[in-house]
């Protein structure tokens, strides 16, 4: 029998007794596991199955590691580490939230490894943690580089960009075209503020007609607004430089109107009219796309009434009716100035021509005289009177585009309001062209219901027409009242422009008149001082440089006198 093999003596059962003089291999393991566990306490050793076997090894680990401090305290484990190299998937640390689940399924490893371990999962985590809080990508540096670019342009508030302004120019009027198709052509050149356009500054080519184009279709898509009308046709001297400057003086005040219209400056036709480089090609898109819309026609003819014709419209409201006595009476007054301005300019230009005629007698005299006292003034009161000549071309010139073109353009003015009125007595037609047309649809619905034998469906139809009746006049009256409103302001705005407009050009006129006086003035001293030179014994036209050249007489002169004292 042997014992040291663990067989019982009484040979029943095997016994439980466990030698523990020498270090056995498994308490060594046992001593090695525990500093282990001490280390990192939620390390245990696979294996290890036995709770109570478990338990008195732990406390003989702890027995041995105190005696044999020589030794190694990890025994011979300490060195199998090294070499049973762990794994990549071993060592690769776990995501955070799943880290103690991940030192379970572990082998056993050293405290040097396991530190190393726990480094690199720190690390790895420190790297995670910079990667969730690090700054904005470098994608977005470059957008909010873009922001400044952005704000660099030209900020505006929200009044201003709800009211754009707009700088319109017409110039460089030219002829084009054959002897039978000729015509004037401007430029346009608009600069402007608002979004609606593509680009801030433009120019475009247009003709007479396209600005007609414009006024009608302003008048069309806008009842009750005032628009500025385009000059009066001209069929004898249209190609005069002085009226193509006037017409394109007028022109040019007509887009500037319209432009700084509140309501106007949104319509589309005026965008399409300083804007397009295909003007006849848009205008024809757009007349394909709402063929029944035309200078009679629009707003009032959408609700399928005849707006022509009718009674005689009869004014109710006082004060719209005395708005139009008034305007009549402005329009005599105007009509009278601009004649009177016309006569002006008449008499200016009468003048210039007497004043070269005057120069030409006054040429051919300086060219007869023999005597250089007597041609000279003559000749320079000759060139006086082309100075004076030009003044009066250039002052009748400034007259017409000062004053006579704001009086000219009022009196077309007055026109396009006369036309609102017209409009706004449509308007009255068709919501009285609408109750009546509701009378009759309510006088056969209430003789259909008398008859007591009507068919259903017949009545309902009735009704159905009876209920759209009222909802046209519904929309008719408010059209008639809002109308009536929007011709209100218009008519005071009408009043403060034409105050402004006035004064501005009286003040040009009187300040250009009094600039040829003074003109005038000079150029008549001028010759004055000339005269007084040659009383003096000056020759008239001597030059500033050669004036001294007289003086070496006086002693010839005195010389001579005295020679012939000495004779005597």
């Amino acid at each position: 029998m042997d014992l040291d093999s663990g067989d019982s003596p009484w040979g029943d059962e095997p016994s439980r007794f466990k030698h523990s003089d020498g270090p056995k291999p498994g308490a060594e393991e046992g001593a090695a596991a525990t500093p282990a566990s001490d280390s990192s306490p939620a390390v245990q050793t696979p294996g290890r199955r036995g709770p109570r076997g478990t338990r008195k090894i732990n406390a003989q680990a702890t027995k041995l590691e105190s005696i044999d401090d020589s030794v190694d305290p990890l025994g011979p484990l300490g060195e199998a580490p090294v070499e049973d190299t762990p794994t990549p998937t071993d060592e690769a640390p776990a995501p955070p939230q799943k880290e103690p689940f991940a030192g379970r399924g572990a082998r056993p490893l050293s405290s040097p490894s396991q530190a190393s371990g726990v480094e690199a999962a720190d690390s790895a985590n420190l790297e995670e943690e910079s990667a969730v809080f690090r700054g904005p990508p470098p994608v977005q540096p470059p957008v909010q580089a873009d922001g400044p670019k952005r704000q660099t342009q030209p900020s505006m508030s929200v009044e201003q960009a709800a009211k754009p302004t707009f700088h319109i120019y017409v110039g460089d009027p030219h002829k084009v075209g054959d002897l039978t198709s000729s015509h004037i052509v401007y430029q346009v050149s608009t600069k402007t503020t608002s979004k609606a356009y593509r680009q801030p500054e433009f120019t475009v080519s247009r003709r007479y007609r396209d600005f007609l184009w414009l006024y009608n279709s302003l008048h069309s898509n806008n009842p009750g607004v005032v628009v500025a009308p385009p000059p009066e046709k001209q069929a004898v001297g249209r190609f005069d430089t002085n009226f193509v400057e006037s017409r394109r003086a007028a022109l040019e005040r007509m887009l500037n109107k319209i432009a700084g219209h509140p309501i106007l400056q949104h319509d589309g036709d005026l965008k399409i009219f300083l804007e397009s480089e295909a003007f006849t090609v848009d205008v024809k898109n757009k007349e394909n796309r709402e063929p029944d819309i035309g200078p009679s026609k629009g707003m009032l003819s959408s609700f399928g009434i005849s707006v022509g014709g009718g009674t005689k419209f009869v004014e109710h409201d006082d004060w719209f009716h005395d708005r139009k006595v008034y305007l009549d009476a402005l329009e005599n007054q105007l009509k009278a100035l601009l004649k009177s301005m016309d006569t002006v300019v008449i008499q200016r230009k009468g003048l210039s021509e007497a004043a070269s005629d005057f120069s030409s007698s006054l040429h051919a005299l300086s060219a007869v005289e023999l005597s250089p006292a007597l041609s000279y003034p003559l000749e320079g009161l000759s060139e006086l009177q082309l100075r004076i000549r030009e003044l009066y071309d250039r002052q009748a010139q400034q007259d017409v585009l000062t004053l006579g073109i704001t009086i000219d353009e009022y009196i077309r003015l007055i026109g396009s309001v006369k036309l609102a009125f017209t409009q706004r007595q449509k308007a009255f037609h068709t919501w009285h062209a609408a109750e009546s047309d509701l009378q009759k649809r309510k006088n056969n619905q209430d003789k259909l219901l008398r008859q007591g034998k009507t068919q259903q469906d017949r009545l309902n139809q009735v009704n159905a027409d009876v209920a759209d009746a009222e909802r046209k006049v519904h929309q008719t009256r408010l059209l008639f009242e809002d109308m009536g409103r929007l011709m209100r302001n218009e008519l005071q705005r009408f009043e403060k422009e034409k105050v402004e407009d006035f004064k501005s050009g009286v003040e040009t006129f009187l300040e250009s008149a009094v600039e040829a006086q003074k003109e005038l003035i000079e150029l008549w001293e001028t010759f004055l001082l000339r005269l007084d030179a040659g009383e003096e014994g000056l020759p008239y036209y001597v030059p500033p440089e050669v004036s001294d050249a007289p003086a070496p007489a006086e002693p010839t002169d005195e010389s001579g006198l005295l020679a012939a004292e000495d004779d005597a």
